[in-house]
């Protein structure tokens, strides 16, 4: 060993009297990089776009945290994310994987996109996979997914080595933070540009609920007469700014849903009124005086495409009680004079509604019209299940929808709100794949593939926020609904009803996206959809566990293993189909109901 330094001294200096070597060398070393922002998942999904997404302490190949992922129907729990990169320059992308079918690549890189996969890997397996970069190329997406039908998997140290890309250096924090026009609902924001910014994010109490292009944003979904701080933040390429100097706005007294006179805690239900089933006909005065809301179910078109909606009121010959059409409409004053809302509910699981042309949705607004006007009711609830609503496949911002149907509903019930004033009564019983199943996916998704009816109420919901007078979301025969604390849940318990009202009342990144917020409800738009018994549909809880679902949101007490983000005494009630089977049932969901709130 000693007899070989003389040697290796002289080569190492011939090496270093050759020009350039020593810098070309160096630089070659300082340019790659791992560009992975969070490649070990040790910050939970930050800095990912993830489908039924989480992380988990177990197993993990390195750190504390992996990720886990699963595919589900049409999806197959894709989780990607977007670097900056240099033209021309070659890369290494790696990551460890666990599980069936797990997947590795790279899109976008302006010459061959790549992938790398391992069909069964039953402990961590590391995959590779290499790729050069077109001319022009300045941004790649990596990714990992899983495959249809197949189980959970898991990745953990994912990394693409190479030189970086010139991002420059993160905006200035903006100035000039200031509240405009003030309602009970939402707050206008406005500030001065920021050079180099190609966007900004808007925080309300330190949590990011809006991101704009502009100098001006309008948060909404809050609460009246309460104060909220706000503050905004710059972003270009290279990363997001300081936040502003916050400031502080308290929203107006009242309800911008308008004066609609419902009780301060409310108990609605669905009233059989075109058909008996199993149930038996309950004349409308005999509905007692517990219910504040009576849905009259169902007004259904005269075909899918139509627009044309008709009620027809149950026949004799299924309904012998029937009462006549003089009686029925007499039996709508008496219950309005009791301060009681009579609403005629459009769609159920038989009145599929498509408004695809302005045609069919002016038909609607003048048919629908027709039947308030004819039996003197109060308001209108959208009750479109099925296929009435879906999601075009380039219809992803749920702000500013494209898709004809959801386009022209939402025209038509704003028409209809104008129409009739402060006072009417608006209400929506989507169900939770439509609402909550939003949080994991939205539409088709970003790569396709997916159930396009897959959170297609969020844009009708949000464009119709501040005219909504109740959103009871159906609780009942729903799978199982990945809820914010990325667990999922499943009917029959507290625990399910906890959960998805949480959902409503907190907000949620709709696919999972935390740069697109879908803002909460105020508690007072909110009643909990649960079936009246065990006759009519899945998902029955007991009134035992109906209690601990209102302890929990209203007083945060009685709560089982899902932790609320807040909690509203507000909140407004129940909803349950229907009034018919409660009845079947003794009235026990409605008796539970005046015990509760007296």
């Amino acid at each position: 060993m000693v007899r070989a330094r003389p040697f290796l001294t002289l080569l190492t200096a011939l090496l270093l009297a050759l020009p350039g070597v020593t810098a070309l060398s160096s630089a070659a070393r300082a340019a790659d990089a791992d560009l992975v922002v969070n490649g070990g998942f040790e910050s939970g999904l930050s800095g990912w776009s993830c489908t039924a997404a989480t992380t988990v302490g177990s197993p993990v190949h390195s750190g504390g945290s992996a990720l886990q992922a699963t595919p589900a129907g049409s999806d197959y729990a894709q989780c990607a994310q977007t670097v900056t990169v240099q033209p021309g320059a070659q890369y290494t992308l790696s990551g460890y994987v666990r599980g069936s079918y797990v997947y590795l690549g790279a899109s976008g890189t302006g010459t061959t996109d790549v992938s790398t996969w391992t069909q069964s890997a039953p402990d961590w397996q590391k995959l590779t996979t290499t790729f050069t970069t077109g001319a022009s190329t300045t941004r790649v997406t990596i990714y990992t997914h899983g495959w249809y039908g197949t189980g959970a998997y898991y990745a953990d140290d994912v990394s693409l080595v190479g030189p970086g890309g010139s991002t420059g250096q993160p905006p200035a924090a903006p100035a000039g933070l200031k509240a405009g026009t003030i309602t009970s609902s939402s707050v206008a924001l406005s500030w001065t540009a920021v050079t180099g910014a190609t966007g900004y994010a808007v925080y309300r109490d330190g949590t990011k609920v809006q991101t704009v292009t502009g100098t001006s944003a309008t948060v909404s979904g809050l609460s009246a007469a309460t104060a909220y701080s706000f503050q905004v933040t710059a972003v270009n390429a290279a990363g997001e700014s300081p936040k502003s100097a916050a400031v502080t706005a308290t929203t107006t007294t009242g309800s911008s849903g308008g004066s609609t006179g419902l009780p301060t805690h409310a108990l609605a239900g669905y009233l059989h009124a075109s058909f008996a089933n199993g149930s038996g006909y309950t004349r409308l005065a005999d509905v007692p005086d517990s219910w504040d809301v009576i849905d009259l179910a169902f007004g259904e078109p005269t075909s899918t495409t139509s627009g044309d909606i008709r009620f027809n009121r149950c026949p004799v010959t299924e309904c012998p009680n029937v009462e006549s059409d003089a009686d029925f409409k007499a039996a709508v004053k008496a219950k309005q004079a009791a301060g009681k809302k009579v609403l005629i509910s459009i769609g159920g699981a038989n009145g599929q509604v498509q408004l695809t042309t302005t045609a069919a949705r002016d038909t609607f607004v003048s048919s629908v019209s027709n039947i308030i006007d004819t039996y003197g009711l109060d308001g209108l609830d959208i009750d479109f299940e099925g296929h009435s609503l879906s999601l075009d496949a380039s219809d992803t911002d749920f702000r500013n929808p494209t898709t004809p149907v959801i386009v022209n509903l939402i025209s038509a019930l704003k028409t209809l709100k104008a129409k009739y004033g402060s006072k009417f009564v608006l209400s929506m019983a989507p169900e939770t794949f439509f609402v909550q199943m939003g949080y994991q996916y939205y539409g088709t998704g970003k790569w396709g593939g997916q159930d396009p009816r897959c959170g297609a109420y969020l844009p009708v919901i949000y464009a119709l926020r501040d005219d909504l007078t109740l959103l009871h979301v159906q609780d009942y025969n729903s799978g199982s609904i990945m809820g914010l604390d990325n667990q999922y849940h499943s009917m029959g318990g507290a625990d399910f009803h906890i959960a998805m009202t949480d959902m409503l009342l907190t907000g949620f990144p709709v696919a999972g996206d935390a740069n697109n917020v879908f803002p909460p409800l105020r508690p007072d738009q909110i009643a909990i959809g649960m079936p009246a018994s065990v006759n009519a549909g899945n998902g029955y809880v007991a009134p035992a566990e109906v209690t601990k679902a209102l302890d929990c949101l209203t007083k945060k007490a009685n709560c089982g293993s899902y932790a609320t983000h807040g909690t509203w005494p507000a909140l407004r009630g129940l909803m349950t189909w229907s009034v018919n089977w409660d009845r079947y049932s003794n009235w026990e969901f409605q008796k539970n109901f005046d015990a509760y709130f007296g």
